[in-house]
């Protein structure tokens, strides 16, 4: 994955990225605000050692500063913490006394900067002034000669220590320390940005669904002839007819029946069978809404509904789905008189008609293949809306019959396998893909697709090129 294409992931995936940030920021808050404030109090203490008995100041010097190290650890221990508990009678364990304590050695010095944190802060600042008070005495017990050593009687007289411990600060006004608010907040959307980011890239990498058109060109030669946006109005307005001119539904089609013009040159197509690799991915819309676009430009349009399982064509036009296809086949009616005229439009229609219980036997049947042969010579064109490929084999059956198939895939929810399987079934029949549609596409992922581009205009285009070089360069993938 380069640079765009992480952009592009960011871009696409923002929403769950900002999703798991607000999240991280409320655990964050969650903890924060619901744990108990501690506050911290802070002495100091000075080591000085009785150069009467040392001949070398310096060495004295360094004498303290070693000492003040080890001192440092001795302020947490919990002999000095028994003697604390015992004198203020605190409810607290030695250990647990001990553990709010702590001390630093300021470099380079024989300073020993000494802190305590409790819940309260005046709690803080007396026990922080008392542990220090004790401690200078507790040093001098602990450097005594002859004194016990053995926690709380490890008490003596500074003048008898080599080492004296003498308060340079008295505990300061408790401050709160935790639970750091700004600091907490920050640290959250932080691990939310990378924790969004990892999430984003991962679904990116484990995806399977056709989102750009890079995908589609992973599984086949031939191209994306159109993307049709989502809209959700298609259920109050699922036709062209139902649309103005201007429509980003209507433009869409105009592309898809303009690009049919330049799929092959040398042999147009005059039948086309409409699929997709499995139900829900928008085929019977996109065939319909091809043959209303086809025919308003004046050409003689012939739909057939060959879904015998689920017809859908003629409820979606308005029209009888009772007559149709079966109704001729088994002769009830003429085909003439099956055909029904969908009047807003101008576009003929061969409806399902009654469900078989064999639709696989019946579309393989010769009457089947020698109807459908008749109808694509009366008409310019005839568009097939065939069953999903991957479900049954009736569209398969099908495509033999016509000059190419397009399949419908529905953007983010059509996976890669399904398309590649429904590829490979239309390969063993020897059918013929034209192209992909991809359906129902977001808004923000217009621009993943690419197309073959064509200009529907006059033999001189504005520039004045002819149009086969306009359509020579308007083939080009484009960004």
């Amino acid at each position: 994955m380069d640079f765009k294409q992480f952009l592009t992931v960011l871009g696409r995936r923002w929403m769950s990225i900002v999703a798991i940030i607000l999240l991280a920021l409320g655990v964050s808050s969650a903890i924060t605000f619901t744990r108990t404030p501690m506050y911290e109090s802070k002495t100091q203490i000075f080591l000085t050692v009785d150069v009467r008995d040392t001949t070398d100041a310096y060495a004295a010097l360094l004498f303290a500063s070693n000492r003040a190290a080890s001192y440092a650890t001795v302020v947490k221990s919990t002999g000095l913490a028994e003697l604390v508990k015992k004198d203020l009678n605190l409810k607290m364990s030695a250990e647990e006394l001990a553990s709010r304590f702590d001390a630093e050695v300021v470099e380079s010095t024989s300073l020993i900067q000494i802190s305590y944190k409790d819940e309260n802060p005046q709690d803080a600042r007396t026990i922080a002034d008392y542990a220090t008070e004790k401690f200078t005495t507790y040093v001098a017990g602990l450097e005594t000669p002859g004194e016990a050593t053995d926690g709380a009687s490890a008490t003596g007289n500074p003048e008898d220590s080599q080492i004296r411990a003498q308060v340079t600060d008295k505990a300061s006004v408790a401050t709160q320390v935790s639970p750091d608010v700004v600091l907490n907040l920050v640290v959250a959307v932080l691990i939310g940005i990378l924790l969004g980011i990892g999430l984003a890239v991962a679904r990116e990498i484990l995806d399977r669904t056709i989102r750009t058109a890079d995908h589609v060109a992973e599984l086949t030669e031939s191209p994306v002839l159109a993307s049709i946006g989502f809209d959700g109005d298609i259920r109050s307005a699922p036709l062209l007819t139902d649309l103005g001119g201007f429509a980003a539904r209507t433009e869409a089609f105009r592309l898809l029946r303009t690009n049919l013009q330049f799929i092959d040159l040398d042999h147009q197509p005059r039948c086309l069978v409409i699929s997709s690799a499995v139900p829900g991915e928008g085929k019977t819309m996109t065939s319909t809404n091809l043959a209303v676009a086809l025919a308003q430009t004046g050409r003689n349009t012939l739909i057939i509904d060959a879904d015998l399982r689920r017809p859908r064509v003629a409820s979606t036009l308005g029209l009888d789905p009772a007559i149709g296809l079966t109704t001729a086949l088994v002769g009830k009616t003429e085909i003439h008189d099956a055909i029904q005229v969908h009047e807003a439009s101008g576009l003929h229609v061969l409806a399902s008609g009654a469900k078989p219980p064999n639709p696989t036997e019946i579309l393989q049947s010769k009457i089947t293949h020698d109807l459908i042969r008749r109808l694509r010579s009366s008409y310019d064109m005839v568009i097939i809306d065939a069953p999903p490929l991957l479900p049954v084999a009736d569209a398969s059956v099908l495509a033999k019959l016509a000059d190419g198939v397009i399949i419908v895939v529905r953007h983010a929810k059509t996976t890669k396998d399904q398309v590649n399987e429904a590829i490979n079934r239309l390969n063993q029949v020897g059918a013929r893909l034209y192209g992909v549609v991809v359906n129902m596409v977001a808004k923000r992922a217009i621009g993943s697709y690419y197309y073959y581009y064509y200009e529907e205009t006059s033999p001189t285009g504005r520039s004045g090129k002819s149009d086969a070089k306009a359509a020579a360069g308007s083939g080009r993938r484009r960004a």
